[in-house]
């Protein structure tokens, strides 16, 4: 079944054209992936598709009551609310009982003795039961732990960037919809945690539109791959691995079109030149589709795509790191050495504030270590690619940004390129180049930010979050510049393919602290991670230990909001359970029954996600029981 109708829109703003007629239907079933380099208009198709902005022709239509979900690459967020207020924002009447609940179990909390707030919450529990809202706050609080977000009454206003988009991304991706519509989700989720959201991609019932780099997640969640390219949009019904062959292959035959083209159009303007241009009907034709063909051409995007830039020389000494140490509220490393040699990629890995940007920050200089030493040799030129992009001058021309730092560069052959050049081969054609930098996308800064770097010739690169906010194609620009760079690379990412196609070692910060230096790329690292380091933490563990744990967790109380909710788990659990084998002994009376079979594995499957997310809260509060 259709949901979504997109007819012919376009969308420019002042003199830039991102995207002229282009047509889109999602289906139920879809889950689509929209790639395209950064500028092209991926998120304004966002947010056409998702009502928030018009387009400025053409037309957006939704089948019947369907409602869309949208996270965006920038949510708005109400800096006053706690974050459990901002996930239940929503006026719908479930989540007006959810958050009626909320209120009233915080003020109880606060005055227990309160008869007055003892009969509202028997009031909005039986509220609660008759909508079996319980389910939904019990998987709100589920998906937030799953991304990290642990104090639910914590101010929006106290949150970091990384941590108010993972209470968005909560928020819609436990609102009811019928489609979700996700700018950038994987941004700021480490490894471990994207993992988890690919699988509860892979099992939502809803429809799904999404922008991502990270073409791991494409590969395993989409069925559809849609590309904003040229102005157009190019639709293929497979995920990304698919697109990639089918992108070849178009690409090849447009090209093939493109020299027939050129061919004729050689040939006819000889003929033209020769001056045989009578005035018969058929020297006219002739010279008509001579004209037809000067003005048609059949796009072909062949950019430069190859970086082999000369970096400057390193000497004997490069980078050695002994005994370094760092804490904050709590260690985050301690006694890490390192000794640098010739052609190390190293990828850096952990959950989100293990240290990882710390370490980088100390390496580069901006903070000081506890304890250790860092010794770099005299030949080392650093390029630091920071999470957060160094100052520009938007009034300036992206040009003249990138000679600021070098004129030209010379290839490890000996060839100079010219800072123009250098933009071309890195996707700023001659409109952009000349185009004031505030005119210029966040992904497109990011990606002047990037070369500006490369520019300056370094021996050592320091990458932190690289792929945050690039688009595939620049990603593919950079991969291939790492492969002919003869430095050495030492890069922080959440992207699993850009850690397996461009590393040979992986720091892993676990919990200890203690950083694990594991040579091979990430999957190797993960594979090593599940064969032996779940084995030997349990090994090392004493049963003394485990009782001291154990101690420790029974010191914190439940709250009186939690007390309730592990009792009604507690209820509610066995009758789902019960419920399952029920329906388990209808499909084998009913299985001749289609229609029947199909109502009953409809339910079954429900029971089974929500049985999923009331274990799994279960767990959790039992741990802290």
């Amino acid at each position: 079944m259709s949901l979504l109708l997109a007819e012919n829109i376009s969308k420019s703003y002042g003199d830039k054209t991102l995207f002229t007629g282009l047509g889109l239907v999602v289906e139920n079933k879809d889950k689509i992936g929209l790639i395209g380099v950064n500028g092209t208009g991926k998120s304004s198709l966002l947010d056409i598709l998702a009502g928030i902005e018009p387009p400025d022709e053409g037309s957006v239509t939704r089948t019947g009551e369907v409602h869309v979900e949208y996270l965006r690459q920038d949510p708005d967020m109400n800096p006053d609310h706690t974050i459990l207020q901002e996930v239940f924002h929503t006026d719908t009447p479930l989540l007006n009982v959810v958050r009626s609940y909320e209120v009233v179990s915080a003020q109880l909390e606060k005055d227990p003795g309160n008869v007055k707030l003892q009969g509202e919450i028997l009031k909005i529990t039986d509220q609660m039961n008759a909508m079996d809202a319980w389910n939904f706050e019990s998987k709100v609080k589920t998906v937030l732990t799953k991304l990290g977000v642990h104090d639910f009454d914590a101010k929006i206003s106290t949150l970091s960037g990384g941590q108010k988009k993972r209470v968005a991304l909560a928020g819609a991706l436990v609102s009811p919809c019928d489609l979700l519509i996700l700018d950038e989700p994987t941004n700021h989720l480490d490894n471990d945690t994207i993992q988890w959201l690919e699988n509860y991609l892979l099992n939502l019932k809803t429809a799904l539109i999404m922008i991502t780099h990270d073409r791991y997640f494409l590969d395993r969640v989409v069925n559809r791959t849609i590309e904003l390219d040229l102005s157009g949009l190019y639709s293929y019904d497979g995920n990304y691995s698919y697109f990639v062959e089918k992108k070849a292959e178009r690409r090849e035959m447009a090209a093939t079109m493109e020299r027939k083209r050129l061919n004729l159009y050689r040939s006819e303007l000889a003929w033209i030149r020769a001056g045989v241009q009578g005035r018969g009907t058929k020297q006219k034709a002739r010279i008509q589709r001579f004209q037809e063909l000067k003005h048609t051409s059949y796009a072909v995007n062949e950019e430069q795509m190859e970086i082999s830039v000369a970096h400057r020389r390193l000497g004997g000494k490069v980078l050695e790191i002994e005994g370094l140490a760092k804490a904050f509220d709590q260690p985050l490393f301690d006694n890490f050495s390192y000794v640098a040699k010739p052609g190390d990629r190293v990828g850096i890995v952990g959950a989100n504030g293990a240290g990882k940007s710390t370490l980088l920050n100390i390496l580069t200089g901006k903070l000081q270590a506890d304890a250790g030493q860092i010794d770099i040799g005299s030949t080392v030129e650093l390029g630091y690619f920071s999470q957060l992009s160094e100052e520009m001058d938007v009034s300036q021309r992206p040009i003249d940004y990138i000679r600021d730092q070098a004129e030209f560069v010379t290839t490890a052959d000996g060839m100079k390129i010219t800072a123009a050049q250098m933009m071309e081969r890195f996707l700023f054609d001659k409109n952009l180049q000349w185009t004031r930098i505030d005119k210029l996308s966040g992904g497109e800064r990011r990606r002047l930010y990037l070369l500006a770097i490369l520019m300056r010739s370094p021996n050592i690169l320091i990458l932190d979050e690289p792929t945050n906010d690039l688009d595939i194609d620049t990603l593919k620009v950079l991969e291939g510049y790492l492969d002919d760079f003869k430095g050495i690379v030492i890069t922080v990412s959440h992207d699993r393919y850009f850690l397996d196609r461009t590393c040979n070692m992986i720091w892993a910060f676990e919990p200890g602290p203690r950083v694990i230096q594991h040579v091979g790329n990430y999957s190797d690292y993960v594979v090593y991670r599940e064969e032996n380091l779940q084995v030997a933490t349990k090994a090392k563990e004493k049963p003394a230990d485990q009782k001291t744990q154990q101690t420790e967790k029974k010191k914190v109380k439940l709250s009186y909001k939690e007390k309730r909710e592990l009792e009604e788990l507690e209820t509610t659990i066995p009758k789902l359970e019960d419920r399952l084998e029920q329906i388990e002994a209808e499909m084998v009376e009913y299985a001749s029954s289609y229609g029947k079979l199909a109502e009953l594995t409809e339910e079954k499957d429900a029971i089974e996600e929500n049985l999923l997310f009331k274990l799994e809260r279960l767990e959790e509060l039992q741990e802290l029981a």
